[in-house]
């Protein structure tokens, strides 16, 4: 799960009050105004964010030191100072030669799809759902280096807007350009080869989720630009790297059927073309992505019960229900910025995202009176924290924060928890 793509701080109400010109607000309605393809930079000092707010981020900088943030921001020096002295990551750098014979062609392997034993090189490859094959993570595929390039990214920005320390900004920057900028490094604007299974087929429709890491980067974007790392043709080249692989996204044949995808592929899609989209600046585009989620993603998708019926047929189905519901958030967060509100949309048989939350927040903490099946449900509800967060602020639902309270007991390091205060009426 992206569990730094939303957020929120355990913070009390006092303390919110007490940071200079901030004022007790719902981050997700209230001012500052994320404005379409622009985001927030207008209210948030030319840091052009979209699902990172200005009042939460100041808020915690405020008090990162404070026993409610203090291990989250331990956490998060830890992290950047470890990329800080860390490597640059490069799909050319990759032991295995795509299908296409150019190294800056993405490849990944599908997570569950493992030898069969059955024959005697093992292809072609079986599924085991919800089992992930360690051959994914090797140097032969760049699923692994878009997580560390990604992660790494996050954390210094989050580290240089929380310290004002150039380094960490100045190597964010770098990790950028040779990601998608450098020609002789740069990854190519495409996943044709994502996801394949060997003996099976080099590329699937699934392979489009794994750009989900990239909705991080666009985030961290933003917040570097107040350290000016970034040139001007740095941010049009990052910005043409998006509108390429927007167009990919419309036109590829792997990519139209992730889009016809009806379970959590097909939301997330809409939730990185969306995002992807406004990192573009091509905001109509967006606002057709988000008003379209209402009838396209949640009135199939979701019950009237709040159940998410594709996800609980997996063997991971607790997870796989959060999963679904992770980019309907981040779509939900995104509404605001092309005047949508898909929080509150109602299906015809009142589908929405609040009776999904409704409906699987009774098992935090009693995860084994879930009724379907699931391997590590614990692990499940731990990465929800910040989709209670997001929720108790929307809605104004104390029962949410207390859910989100709840699982940041098991995980008081969360680094989700520095970018948005927790709710309190």
């Amino acid at each position: 799960m992206v569990r730094s793509v939303i957020g929120g701080v355990a913070l009390c109400a006092s303390l919110l009050a007490s940071v200079p010109g901030l004022a007790l607000a719902d981050p997700v309605g209230g001012a500052p105004v994320c404005r379409a393809s622009d985001g927030y930079a207008a209210d948030f000092g030319g840091r052009r964010t979209f699902r990172w707010k200005p009042r939460g981020l100041a808020a915690a900088k405020a008090d990162r030191d404070s026993p409610a943030l203090a291990p989250a921001y331990k956490a998060l020096i830890a992290r950047a100072d470890q990329a800080l002295a860390g490597p640059v990551y490069s799909v050319v750098d990759k032991s295995r030669v795509p299908p296409s014979g150019d190294k800056h062609d993405y490849i990944s392997m599908g997570p569950y799809w493992w030898p069969d034993p059955a024959r005697p090189n093992g292809e072609p490859y079986v599924r085991r759902d919800g089992e992930v094959n360690p051959e994914r993570d090797t140097n032969a595929f760049d699923a692994r280096r878009m997580e560390g390039m990604s992660a790494a990214v996050e954390a210094l920005s989050l580290a240089y807007y929380f310290t004002d320390d150039p380094r960490y900004a100045t190597k964010a920057a770098a990790l950028l350009r040779v990601w998608f900028l450098d020609p002789a490094t740069r990854m190519n604007p495409s996943m044709t080869y994502a996801q394949g299974v060997p003996g099976r087929t080099p590329g699937r429709a699934e392979g489009v989720l794994d750009t989900y890491r990239l909705l991080r980067v666009v985030e961290s974007i933003g917040v570097l630009a107040p350290s000016k790392v970034l040139t001007a043709a740095d941010q049009k080249g990052l910005e043409r790297w998006f509108a390429d692989y927007v167009q990919w996204m419309r036109t590829a044949p792997t990519a139209l059927e992730e889009r016809a995808a009806k379970n959590n592929h097909g939301i997330w899609y809409d939730a990185q073309l969306a995002t992807f989209a406004l990192f573009a600046r091509q905001p109509d585009l967006a606002k057709a992505v988000i008003a379209g989620a209402g009838p396209g993603r949640i009135d199939p998708q979701i019950q009237p019960d709040g159940k998410l019926p594709e996800e609980l047929a997996r063997t991971k189905a607790l997870h796989y229900s959060y999963f679904a519901l992770e980019p309907l958030v981040g779509l939900a967060e995104l509404g605001p910025c092309v005047g949508v509100d898909l929080w509150r949309y109602k299906g015809p048989k009142g589908q929405g995202i609040r009776v999904a939350f409704d409906y699987l927040s009774p098992f935090v903490g009693d995860e084994a009176a879930f009724p379907y099946k699931d391997l590590k449900p614990q692990e499940a509800t731990r990465e929800a924290l910040p989709l209670y967060d997001a929720a108790a602020w929307a809605y104004g639902d104390a029962g949410f924060a207390a859910k989100a309270d709840q699982i940041a007991k098991t995980e008081p390091a969360a680094i989700s928890r520095l970018m948005a205060p927790a709710y309190r009426k």
